[in-house]
């Protein structure tokens, strides 16, 4: 006789876990509001701007001192420009970014596109971020964002200030060409503005650069450095004549093509093909940025 046997408990049900929690929206982490408070409150950010509004000053006395900038008849573009440059307010805003568009615009843009991601993992705080939870897309985009619009204020900064002091110091008038002829002074702001935004695209290389190498390094002089110095290796490349042809796809190559915005008639191709070469490159950059991260083990 066999003694019975007790019935076996049947297993307990599985526990239906929430994914999220109650309330929660990965949309509304990490808004661009807060995020750009907290890069406005940095001080980098206000000596950054400090340096970029304090050009215009330091050319213009450089320009009094001197007694003004001489032509030497070469019939160079550049060097007409840098000869008419205290011809009007207009003139002295265009010398202001043809000296600052090779390097010192590119410092800012590398400043506020490197120095986002690789600060918060050399502050230890990017984990913490990331276990708030944000989702790493959402951080990233967060901060491409904000970096970006400080770039583009950057851009804006300079020759406002410039367009300010030269019209104070050299009256408001025409815009000289560097062709000849003369633009009216209303004619001239839009085509300045036309320059600014060729200038902030074409630096969008050295965003996407400094973003990705943010996203690789923990340290934000790491990313920042690195991002000016292949700035730098490219203008040098660019420079390579032997080249020929090949150095239509550097970015470097375009940088000074907003000069055609400088002419009677305005010539849309270089700055066109700039723009084509510059925004590819950024599109791919940004896009190793995401991919890499998202796989990235943060322990910092």
């Amino acid at each position: 006789m066999t003694a019975p046997t007790t019935p076996k408990a049947p297993p307990p049900a599985p526990v239906a876990l929430a994914e999220t929690a109650p309330g929660y929206r990965a949309r509304r982490t990490l808004p661009l509001r807060v995020e750009a408070l907290r890069q406005l409150k940095r001080r980098r950010t206000y000596v950054m701007a400090g340096i970029l509004a304090a050009l215009p000053f330091v050319l213009a006395v450089a320009f009094w001192i001197g007694g003004g900038p001489d032509g030497d008849g070469r019939g160079n573009n550049r060097i007409n420009l840098m000869d008419t440059a205290t011809a009007s307010g207009a003139n002295f805003a265009a010398t202001c970014l043809f000296v600052s568009a090779g390097f010192l615009l590119v410092v800012p843009v590398a400043l506020f596109c490197g120095d986002t991601v690789a600060s918060e993992a050399s502050w230890s705080s990017l984990r913490y971020l990331l276990a708030a939870p944000v989702p790493r897309a959402r951080l990233l985009w967060s901060k491409l964002v904000v970096g970006l619009a400080f770039s583009a204020a950057a851009m804006v900064l300079l020759p406002l200030v410039a367009l300010a002091v030269g019209t104070v110091v050299y009256g408001w008038g025409p815009l000289q060409l560097p062709a000849g002829g003369a633009l009216p002074a209303g004619d001239a702001v839009l085509r300045l503005a036309l320059v600014v935004a060729f200038v902030f695209v074409s630096q969008l290389v050295t965003a996407g650069l400094a973003f990705w190498l943010s996203t690789r390094t923990d340290a934000p002089l790491g990313a920042v450095g690195g991002a000016v110095g292949l700035t730098i290796i490219g203008n040098v490349l660019d420079a390579v004549t032997a080249l020929g042809d090949w150095r239509e796809f550097l970015p470097a190559h375009w940088q000074f093509a907003w000069a055609d915005a400088l002419q009677p008639q305005l010539e849309w191709g270089g700055m066109v093909k700039g723009a084509a070469v510059s925004v590819t490159y950024a599109l791919i950059l940004v896009a190793f940025a995401f991919r890499g991260f998202a796989r990235k083990d943060i322990v910092s």
